[in-house]
């Protein structure tokens, strides 16, 4: 299968809110706005592509129509993932989980983002070579 997007889409609250949240935040841009829709891309990645749409409306599917959103974490892979997180801590985002590094090679945080949505940003590392032995991972 050949992909020329890849998107998700959001059952929101407020579409207006978290697509302008995106948009301050991460550098999506809004395109289509029909209030109970809003299609957002990245500037910098135009096949990616994140919408929201009114929770309530007719053509979210039935099953969770009407619901708020749970368990559902964005991933960002970023460069470096040290300045992300100061900038995204002095704009005063709620930071779910602080900046740790992970011995499986991922240096990361979470943040609260709008309609119950956390979002990850992590860079690579190096992993722990006693982790990856220990968990079956021989060099």
């Amino acid at each position: 299968m050949q992909f020329t997007l890849v998107g998700m889409a959001v059952a929101a609250q407020n579409p207006a809110e978290s697509a302008a949240w995106f948009a301050d935040h991460f550098g999506f841009k809004v395109g289509i706005d029909l209030g109970w829709y809003i299609n957002t891309q990245h500037a910098e990645h135009p096949n990616l592509s994140l919408d929201f749409m009114q929770r309530d409306h007719e053509s979210w599917p039935q099953m969770t129509r009407g619901r708020e959103v749970v368990g559902t974490l964005l991933a960002f892979l970023v460069a470096d993932v040290e300045a992300e997180y100061a900038r995204l801590s002095t704009a005063g985002i709620e930071v779910i989980m602080p900046l740790v590094t992970e011995p499986w090679g991922q240096r990361r945080f979470q943040v609260a983002a709008p309609d119950g949505l956390a979002v990850e940003v992590l860079q690579t590392v190096a992993p722990d070579p006693q982790w990856l032995a220990d968990n079956g991972f021989a060099e």
